[in-house]
């Protein structure tokens, strides 16, 4: 959802999460969260809007503050907005998110459900391995390249982001074959560096 957003914004393609997939977890987990702490049958529309709103800050704020922790880096920063707890979290994030976590509950999740209750039981468990190895690959693989590069990032309260990018894309194609090779038969697969005007 960020990295659709930010490109709308922004005309390009920026991978916004800590993974080197295109996907930000934050967001599942937020959404895994509001189901599993909310329950099943709430009825109170508000109820489910303002323990979203909890659920997600609360996340938000911890995982910026772990990340900052262990990498030395920041991969949002909400200062410049009113209303913020040390830039990790903000109004103006947390309405949205309340808005978003309401509808995952009453709506998206139901419909996700029926869908994946229609595709057979063995291709679904199929399906569900073959992602969560790859989603636990990427975790290994980005959290073990995010320690080797973490003293090349300049601690600093802002969004570090894109320079964090810089530094993966750096690493990958000084220390990975695998990365060269696909760059050298894809050239336009390459993440395109920022250009300074």
């Amino acid at each position: 959802m960020e990295v659709l957003l930010i490109l709308i914004k922004n005309k390009k393609f920026v991978n916004r999460g800590f993974l080197i997939g295109p996907y930000c977890p934050i967001y599942g987990y937020g959404v895994i969260g509001i189901l599993l702490l909310i329950g099943q049958n709430s009825k109170d529309i508000l109820a489910v809007f303002l323990k979203s709103i909890l659920i997600c800050s609360v996340l938000e704020y911890l995982t910026s503050y772990l990340m900052e922790k262990l990498f030395k880096a920041r991969w949002w920063d909400y200062s410049d907005k009113k209303f913020n707890i040390n830039g990790r979290i903000c109004l103006e994030t947390m309405v949205p998110f309340g808005i978003l976590g309401t509808v995952c509950f009453y709506i998206l999740n139901p419909l996700f459900i029926k869908i994946i209750s229609l595709i057979n039981p063995i291709i679904r468990n199929i399906i569900g391995i073959i992602l969560l190895v790859i989603y636990i690959t990427d975790n290994i693989v980005s959290f073990n390249i995010m320690n080797k590069i973490k003293g090349k990032i300049k601690s600093q309260k802002r969004d570090n982001t894109e320079k964090v990018k810089e530094n993966v894309i750096k690493w990958l194609e000084e220390n990975s074959r695998f990365y060269r090779h696909i760059k050298n038969a894809y050239p336009n697969f390459a993440i395109r560096k920022k250009v300074k005007k």
